[in-house]
């Protein structure tokens, strides 16, 4: 079976990580993944040793790469432009839609209207985006698939394994906070300085890696008040880490015996947390979902109140000034993973549902399941 990914981001982001653990998984199981974007925001580099990838704006080309490749199926990501592309390449075969985006009013242009071909079903990455999904959409099943982690490659590395080589350094005798992701309004980096002068202002012994952003659309409203505010001695910011790099961040922040933190207003999932766990580290985050679908409050990490600062420095405080309590938290974060989000768990599940659609061309239900 030949499948072809439609997204129009080329991120370093979730559903490109998530993407990226797939298709290998998938792979293995005689599915082979061709990835199609329009726009590269530095991510080619995770994608590009997995899998064959496109790159292209032009609806000439997009349509001949579809005529050409004889796909067995085509899984459209938050791309609205590209049903229109499927259906001038007069393409036959199953469309399966994916709804990622957690604003609702970014998502409807996806899924509102599919402009003349019918989606066998929408899948959602978690509860949360499912109920978001079904205000926008009630003529298509929905169906929940976790992203999954590659958990022979996100593991919690044994000190030796350790890369202390490369950025970024672990300094001595202070406890890491790992900040992951994009410079973006969503991602509330503003609230992130808030929690920095806090800490500042409280105790010298913590160290802030922000990861991520080299690209983002913020990133210079960031630098702006990051060094405003006088708190370059507190955050270290690493625009780029290489994805095969990131195994060795999460172990030098679990070395040091702190945690990571989110600050962001709202996911669809959320692959930093299940990275984060599943390499030994816990998580402090805000108290909604999808977040509590992912984290277990008090085993795998701890939830603060909304966007409230002063909780949040709290819960980051009750774990990594509690050594014993961190242990239990990272033995029970890396358990949690393996259940619930290994590849291995999750993708059976994508693997069954392509093998179903495409063998029977058939309907599905509202569970996912033939009729």
């Amino acid at each position: 079976m030949k499948v072809l990914v439609i997204w129009r981001l080329l991120t370093v982001g979730g559903v490109n990580a998530g993407w990226r653990n797939r298709s290998i998984y998938f792979k293995n199981h005689g599915i082979d993944t061709e990835f199609l974007y329009t726009t590269d925001h530095g991510g080619l580099h995770i994608m590009q040793d997995i899998a064959p990838v496109y790159l292209t704006k032009d609806e000439k080309e997009i349509q001949k790469i579809i005529k050409d490749n004889c796909y067995d199926a085509i899984i459209i990501v938050d791309t609205g432009a590209a049903y229109k592309w499927v259906r001038k390449a007069n393409f036959q075969g199953p469309v399966i839609v994916e709804a990622r985006t957690p604003e609702l009013i970014k998502l409807m242009p996806h899924v509102k209207s599919f402009k003349g071909i019918q989606p066998e079903l929408i899948i959602v990455p978690s509860q949360y985006q499912k109920r978001i999904v079904s205000i926008l959409t009630n003529n298509v099943p929905i169906e929940v698939i976790y992203n999954g982690v590659d958990t022979s490659f996100f593991r919690a590395l044994m000190e030796e394994e350790i890369d202390f080589q490369s950025e970024p350094i672990l300094p001595n005798d202070k406890k890491i906070i790992g900040w992951i992701g994009r410079l973006d309004k969503r991602k509330n980096w503003p609230m992130l300085l808030e929690i920095a002068k806090k800490i500042k202002n409280e105790r010298d012994d913590i160290e802030i890696w922000v990861i991520g952003g080299a690209q983002s659309v913020q990133r210079e409203e960031f630098t702006a008040a990051w060094q405003q505010e006088q708190l370059t001695d507190i955050i270290k910011w690493f625009p780029v880490i290489p994805y095969q790099q990131m195994p060795h961040v999460y172990a030098k922040i679990r070395q040091s015996g702190g945690c990571t933190l989110a600050t962001t207003k709202s996911e669809s999932f959320g692959n930093t947390f299940i990275e984060s766990m599943t390499c030994g580290v816990p998580v402090v985050a805000s108290r909604m979902m999808p977040v509590t679908e992912l984290v277990v409050e008090g085993e795998t990490g701890l939830l603060f109140r909304g966007q409230n600062v002063e909780d949040a420095v709290n819960q980051i405080y009750g774990i990594i000034d509690d050594p014993i309590r961190f242990q239990q938290m990272s033995q029970a974060a890396i358990n949690r993973v393996q259940q619930h989000f290994s590849i291995q768990t999750v993708a059976d599940a994508y693997v069954n549902l392509l093998k179903k659609i495409v063998q029977k061309g058939g309907e599905v239900n509202g569970e996912g399941e033939m009729r």
